[in-house]
Formats: C-alpha cells, structure tokens, sequence
C-alpha cells in the first residue's frame, strides 16, 4: 500500500427526486418554488480515503448505495452534495452496457474505450492482442456488440479494463456473469493487478470473493457507511443485520468457549454491542450449555489431528417450546472464509417437537480433512421451515464459539491446499505399437 491517497471522499450525498406523477415533474419547472416531488437520499454523508494498492471490497443489500458510489467514483454520476477527488487512471465495469455503443463492433469499442481513458491509437494497437487474448470471443470480436450474449459482453468489457494499464480498477457484480473458467481467469487477473499497486474497488455478494481478493471492505445500508473495516468484521455485520430482520433482540448467551490457547472458558456472557462482538442473535428462552469436540471413542480433546474422526457435540436449553426448530455450524478459517456449512434440515433429519424446559444434545460427526491450522465455530439455531434452507425465525447465531486446532497427520500422503480429498491412484504400463 503506498502513501499517496488515491480516492478521496468528503461528505459525498447523492439525492434523487420522485415524482408520483410525470405531470408533476413539469408543474415544478412551470410554477416556481412549488414542490410536488419527495427526495430520495441514494448516499449521505459517506467519508472515505483509500489510499494506492488498497483492495476494498464493498457489501450491502440491493439499493444500499453500492453502484451510486461506484459511478460517483468512476465520473459517470455527480454528486449532489461533498467533494471527490481521484488521483489515477480509472478503469470501471459497472452495471452491463456502461461505456459501449451497441451499434460498434468490439473491436471499434475497445478502440473508443481506449481513447475515453486517454490512451493513443499506437498504445490501443499495442494492446489490441492482449485484449482479444484474453476476451476470446473470436471472430464476434468484428461484429456488433448489440449481437452479443451478456457473458460475451462481459468478456470484453473485463479484457478492456484489465488491459489499459489501469491504476484504479472498479468492478461492480460484473464477475457474476461468465462460465467458471473465464471466472477463474478474471480472478487471477484482479490478484496480479493487486500485487503491483493497483487501486481496487470491488463491489461483490459472494462473501468469498471479498475475503480472498480485499484488505478492507465498507458495508453500505440505506446508503449510508455502517462500518469501515476487515472484510472479516464487515461480513459478520452483514451477515447478523440480515438475521436481525427477523426482529429477535440479542440478549446476554452463556457458551462454553474454548479459547484460544486450548484452555477452557466457562459460562462466558457475551451480547451484541460492536460489530466484532460473536454473538449476533439469541432469544432469551435458548442457550447453549456446552460444545465439546470428541474423538471417535467419545473423549473429549481439545486439538483434532488430519483426517481424524471428530465429533462436535453441542447442548441446547430451550426454555420454550417450538415445533420443528434445527440447528447448523460453520467451520471458518483464519480470515473468516467458510470451509463448510450445514444443518439438521439440509442433512435430512429433524429434531422434532421441543418443549419448554428441555435440553437437547445434538452430535455432527465428520472426518477433518482440513490442512494444519486453527479454524472458527459459528453455531446457528432456527425454528420453522419455510424454504431451501430458509426459516421463519433464527433463535441463535453465533461466531467463534469454539476454536478447533488441526494438527498435521505424519501418516498421510504429503499435500497441499484447504482440504485433503484422499486421493487413490492407478498406475498400467503397456506396450505402443
């Protein structure tokens, strides 16, 4: 990261005006002071600095503000109100069609593009085989853009803006769009930009995404900046306002933790008062009692090796009955990036009936096929069905409820990567004639 600023946001609002009808946008042209309209604040008040070689990522729910401070940041919109200031060359792919004439051949766009960011037509030359290397739409690349299939489109639009020398890239969703392999190279792609200075703003719901690519991340909500943090810390925000929308109030949970140097904490409280806090969601009438990771034989251990046969063990006190109520956890790694997910209901089984004052002890047994190193807990209980793994009502979520150390396995094949597929392998020789 250098020391020079290379984005610069001051008190930055974007307001909008609507109208219940169109004649009432022409009665306040013709009748001075008279208002007929009601303001829509798109952003208020947002204040950034992100200085050169940052990667920020930036979250929110649809209609947050993520693509109106994108195309303010990239001089496609004016800001209503506040100060911007950009030092660099500005490469963006906003929302699709942005920047390209639809009557125009790809090659006549990547021409005009290249212009538009103040490169000559030697440099665009000079460029031209890189970016229909790395498009790789063929021969569409002399037909009209207005032909082309959204992922086509997509391909070129990314090829341009990766290859102008851009000091500043802006990517909004436009990655959702593509098949796997293209996805794979755009990633790639981004992470070499990354590692040699360039400015990157990317707006992304894949949570992953964000982790993997991003040192820092905004979560956006009604348009204005909720939190400016570790993509960790934002995530986790993002994900406890979701499951608040179900309107249970976070109240003190008691959780056996194990911390982090492997000894034992007892009845820690912990509650909802800042954006790392663990605990997002608890209904007073449910409490986790203990979580204990066993081995195979129903010890408890306190480090798992490669490959072991674990079982994580948890007990739950409902103090109030509920009908079908089912219980999940996350193994997350050090950076907050999922290794897994599930639950009792995407596992085909069902708790059943609970009444009121019953504790409930649920056992996930799995083999740890993870690399050597510390992984979270995140603990989750909701009750009632009403989807693919979508309840009416989340009782408790919780993050790092427990850690799990993972030692190597001596006796394993030697590998490398997240997890271990234990691969088997075959070997014919024979004769060619």
């Amino acid at each position: 990261m250098g020391d020079e600023i290379a984005i610069s946001l001051k008190n930055v609002s974007k307001c909008y005006k609507r109208y219940a009808r169109p004649i009432d946008r022409l009665k306040e042209i013709l009748i001075p002071k008279s208002i007929h309209s009601q303001e829509f604040w798109a952003l208020k008040d947002i204040n950034l600095e992100l200085y050169q070689g940052e990667t920020l990522g930036i979250i929110g729910q649809n209609g947050s503000g993520k693509s109106t401070l994108l195309q303010i940041i990239a001089r496609t919109l004016t800001p209503t109100t506040g100060e911007v200031v950009v030092n660099g060359r500005v490469s963006a792919l906003l929302e699709l069609g942005s920047g390209f004439n639809p009557e125009f051949t790809g090659r006549q766009n990547v021409f005009f593009n290249g212009q538009i960011l103040g490169l000559n037509k030697e440099e665009i030359e000079h460029k031209f085989i890189e970016i229909e290397k790395f498009a790789d739409i063929g021969s569409f690349i002399d037909q009209p853009v207005k032909t082309y299939s959204s992922g086509m489109f997509v391909r070129l639009a990314f090829a341009v803006a990766v290859n102008v020398n851009p000091e500043i890239l802006i990517v909004d969703e436009a990655l959702a769009v593509g098949d796997i392999y293209f996805q794979q190279k755009c990633y790639e792609r981004i992470r070499k930009l990354r590692d040699i200075g360039t400015t990157l703003l990317f707006v992304s719901h894949d949570s992953t995404a964000v982790h993997k690519l991003c040192s820092r991340a905004l979560l956006l909500e009604g348009g204005k900046l909720i939190l400016d943090a570790q993509p960790k810390q934002v995530i986790d925000l993002y994900e406890a306002k979701l499951l608040q929308k179900n309107d249970v109030q976070p109240d003190a949970v008691k959780i056996d933790i194990i911390s982090e140097d492997g000894s034992r904490k007892l009845e820690q409280e912990s509650s909802v008062t800042s954006a790392v806090d663990e605990v997002v969601i608890n209904a007073p009438d449910v409490s986790i009692k203990f979580i204990r990771f066993l081995d195979e034989q129903g010890e408890e251990i306190l480090v798992a090796i490669s490959e072991q046969l674990l079982q994580l063990s948890i007990g739950i006190l409902f103090l109030q009955s509920y009908a079908d109520p089912h219980i999940g956890f996350k193994i997350r790694e050090k950076t907050g990036e999922v290794i897994f997910e599930t639950n009792t209901w995407c596992m085909g089984k069902s708790i059943g009936r609970v009444d009121s004052a019953t504790l409930v002890e649920i056992c996930f047994r799995f083999y740890v096929p993870l690399m050597e190193g510390e992984y979270t807990i995140t603990f989750g209980i909701a009750d009632g069905v009403i989807g693919e793994s979508t309840f009416e009502r989340t009782l408790l979520y919780a993050h790092n409820v427990s850690v799990l150390k993972v030692l190597k396995n001596t006796n394993s094949i030697r590998w490398s990567g997240i997890v271990n597929l234990s691969p088997t392998v075959s070997i014919d020789k024979q004769a060619y004639v």
